[in-house]
């Protein structure tokens, strides 16, 4: 079991845990049987790449099953499309620049208030397996952090049924079983060959080559691995006889780690497989729910299902209605934000069920993906295919620059955001409605755009070392490790708990 490890966090934990008693109690119906509480996430795996959201090539028999007999949410978007600052988002239900660590590899301070914390509070036993990239302030939130590569195995998975298995029998629990996979880059393990690259569909926006067709077979392997240790734990839920009180939770944290997808703020990048399985809401089972979520929503979502009164740091609102039958509208607009992972960057995205707008205040750099795409052999036959002059209009859309500062999609017309209808002669007057909406949401939650913004780490077009080989080390930049300044920074939006336009 990892512990603690910064002596100065106790300071801040009576500090923390008087704010979280101040909050109101659960009611009495709650504390007889509140339900326990799974969310897996995967790591880099887009909306559309398991079975139940019609991807046929993709094997995830349990997630399917699950999502059968459950709620999917066919329009859930992420915050970021980043890993940790992602994650951060979900468990404290605050968009990145209200956190304190808006880019890759950032830790928000150590009085930020998560979501096992609170539940921790109110009698939960709490542990995380996996991947961990929160840091300090999230590791109070837990009674147990297994985050050691060794106990987790390669995908990060294979601790969760053993620490299900020891949860305490008197106490609710609150599960973050979070895996490694599908991250590159790829290795050989059990799952290995699931998938043949002779039966699997090439997206339009990559090249149909052999390269990208064994690179996406060894990302959907991955997937399977994920979603075996997810019917793991249902068995055990199931002899442990706690499968009907539990609420199980399936998303990811950004999308795939290919090209046009991770770290963009298009529907590749932030819009998540989101699953709700709870046997004991009857309204879940079997539903298609086209509802706007955020992932901000998510802890006061499960902070509601524990009984829990709202908390006003979140920024998000519970959605329980919908997991309990309600057809009515939840939220009118979702908002998103990419800041640096490997590169400079600063874009905003709003959108709502039809419609898609983004601001770039980078225009001037292509947007080929972060660093694991750009080492990618998808990313060297898009590159191969730019060179020979063999490359489609959609494909190369990566290595266009200067881009558009302002882009705007329908969306149902246009689900993968090719068709920037701010190029086109009449500009829709939705247009004027989603710009001063991303407005209102950047002044209410304290969002800004510093002069300084963290540089590029690494060299935009790989190189290759003396070896032949593309490296981390071989394609570092001179502003390497140097941080500029977190958007939100200037404004103290870490104490701000506005939410924006809903």
């Amino acid at each position: 079991m990892k512990k603690t490890r910064s002596p100065h966090i106790f300071s801040y934990f009576f500090t923390a845990l008087l704010i979280i008693q101040s909050y109101s109690c659960s009611t009495d119906k709650n504390k007889k049987s509140p339900p326990n509480l799974i969310v897996f996430i995967a790591d880099d795996v887009s909306w559309d790449d398991l079975g139940c959201y019609g991807n046929e090539y993709v094997q995830s028999p349990n997630i399917d099953l699950l999502a059968k007999d459950g709620i999917v949410f066919k329009n859930a978007y992420l915050t970021t499309s980043s890993c940790s600052p992602s994650r951060n988002s979900i468990i404290t239900g605050r968009y990145p620049h209200n956190t304190g660590a808006a880019e890759l590899h950032s830790m928000p301070p150590i009085d930020m208030i998560s979501l096992p914390e609170i539940l921790k509070s109110k009698g939960y036993f709490t542990l995380q397996a996996g991947k961990f990239h929160m840091g300090d302030y999230a590791i109070r939130g837990f009674d147990e952090v297994h985050d050691d590569k060794i106990i987790n195995g390669k995908g990060g998975e294979e601790y969760w049924e053993e620490a299900l298995e020891n949860t305490p029998n008197d106490q609710p629990f609150f599960m973050w079983f979070a895996s490694y996979d599908a991250h590159r880059t790829w290795g050989e393990n059990q799952f290995t060959g699931t998938h043949n690259v002779n039966e699997i569909k090439v997206p339009e926006y990559l090249i149909d080559g052999p390269e990208t067709r064994l690179d996406l077979v060894n990302y959907y392997d991955e997937i399977t691995r994920f979603d075996y240790y997810i019917g793991e734990v249902v068995k055990k839920l199931k002899e442990k006889g706690v499968y009907e009180n539990t609420v199980i939770v399936i998303m990811a944290d950004n999308g795939r780690p290919f090209p046009h997808s991770k770290t963009r703020v298009n529907h590749q990048g932030v819009k998540t497989p989101f699953i709700v399985h709870y046997p004991k809401a009857i309204a879940t089972r079997n539903t298609v729910n086209e509802s706007l979520v955020s992932a901000v929503d998510i802890a006061p979502t499960l902070t509601d299902l524990a009984g829990i009164d709202p908390i006003d740091r979140f920024q998000g609102v519970s959605f329980k209605k919908l997991l309990l039958g309600a057809t009515d509208r939840f939220r009118n607009y979702v908002f998103a934000e990419h800041n640096w992972h490997d590169y400079e960057a600063y874009e905003r995205m709003v959108s709502n069920k039809n419609y898609m707008y983004i601001k770039n205040e980078r225009p001037q750099f292509a947007q080929r993906g972060p660093l694991d795409a750009v080492n990618s052999p998808t990313y060297t036959e898009l590159k191969k295919a730019l060179k020979d002059g063999l490359i489609t209009e959609r494909q190369a859309d990566i290595f266009l620059a200067p881009r558009p500062n302002e882009e705007l999609y329908d969306l149902i017309n246009d689900p993968y955001q090719f068709n920037n209808l701010m190029l086109g002669s009449e500009i829709p007057k939705i247009y004027y409605t989603l710009k001063q909406k991303l407005e209102e949401w950047s002044i209410a939650t304290g969002d800004n755009l510093p002069e300084n913004l963290t540089k590029d780490w690494y060299l935009r077009e790989p190189v290759k070392n003396t070896n032949g080989m593309k490296t981390k080390t071989s394609n570092k930049a001179k502003n390497y490790r140097i941080r500029g300044e977190m958007p939100g920074f200037a404004n103290d939006a870490t104490k701000i708990n506005e939410k924006g336009p809903f």
